[in-house]
């Protein structure tokens, strides 16, 4: 009987793992196409004029698959307005600090203010209030981005001039989109090299002198160089959009122009987003554009 018990406990344990094991290999599934976007609520941040920021981003569960969801019960700011800024269309992945809802002053600290998002089948729901332990800073966004610790005094880079607010353009014709960004230089570039090899297109700063890259290695590593970098991104209305070219490589020390051309699949109402950031601290320039089919 002993044995017999014995038995039947090992039994149980094994499923127990079997099922722990299945549960981990599930969760570390990669889908490409077919799971729902989720809202994420990123902290908050307190406005030089007393109001007050809840800052959002966003989680697309896909791999390649983008997501469309319109402003509406489907996607939704509470209390009103419903349309608080926020995305339409959900590029892949983790988008983080992606918009901001101002809320006034006087927000009471346990009032919710949040957003849902329902795709697939599935809502999420992201709830956002004035928990102290939520409020953010530069420093903390840095730190989320990748960025590292926030170079003193840096500040996010600065829009010099952009395209209109409003642009109006047709199927047969691409929109030119052209934004200019300038930044305080921070976080400064690593010391280069004082040997003769730096100047060779294989050795970027910070490197020794016998590395030698492949040029994928070179574009990966030029995009991680301090200064101000932009990039567009597709972020609001129903149809593709293609950028050429869609970004532009870090610059360090003066103003950043990205000029691109601009085709869309469908006719409609889209919102382009100019993103420049210094590898620590983004800003933002919107245009809205009104396709026609011609």
């Amino acid at each position: 009987m002993r044995l017999a018990r014995w038995g039947v406990g090992a039994v149980a344990l094994g499923v127990v793992c079997a099922l722990a094991l299945t549960s981990r290999v599930q969760g570390q599934i990669r889908y490409s196409t077919g799971q729902n976007a989720a809202p994420i609520f990123e902290g908050w941040q307190r406005n030089p004029d007393g109001t007050i920021s809840m800052v959002f981003g966003y989680l697309n569960r896909n791999y390649e698959e983008e997501l469309d969801v319109p402003v509406g019960d489907h996607n939704r700011c509470d209390p009103a307005p419903v349309d608080c800024g926020q995305p339409t269309h959900f590029l892949v992945r983790r988008q983080r600090f992606v918009f901001r809802a101002t809320v006034p002053k006087d927000w009471p600290k346990d009032r919710v203010f949040s957003w849902s998002i329902t795709s697939k089948g599935k809502t999420d729901i992201a709830k956002a209030t004035l928990n102290p332990d939520l409020e953010i800073d530069y420093g903390v966004i840095a730190e989320n981005s990748n960025g590292g610790t926030l170079a003193e005094g840096n500040t996010p880079p600065r829009l010099v001039k952009g395209s209109p607010a409003e642009t109006v353009a047709t199927l047969a014709s691409p929109a030119t989109m052209e934004v200019t960004f300038s930044d305080d230089g921070l976080p400064k570039p690593r010391p280069r090299p004082t040997t003769p090899a730096a100047s060779t297109s294989s050795v970027l700063p910070g490197d020794p002198p016998s590395t030698a890259l492949s040029p994928e290695e070179i574009e990966a590593r030029r995009e991680r160089q301090p200064g101000v970098r932009i990039r567009w991104v597709h972020y609001r209305g129903e149809g593709e959009v293609t950028f050429d070219p869609p970004r532009v490589l870090p610059v360090h020390g003066q103003p950043v122009t990205l000029t691109s051309k601009v085709t869309f699949s469908k006719p409609g109402t889209y919102v382009l987003r100019a993103i420049a950031s210094d590898n620590q601290l983004e800003s933002f320039h919107d245009t809205t554009v009104t396709v026609r089919a011609k």
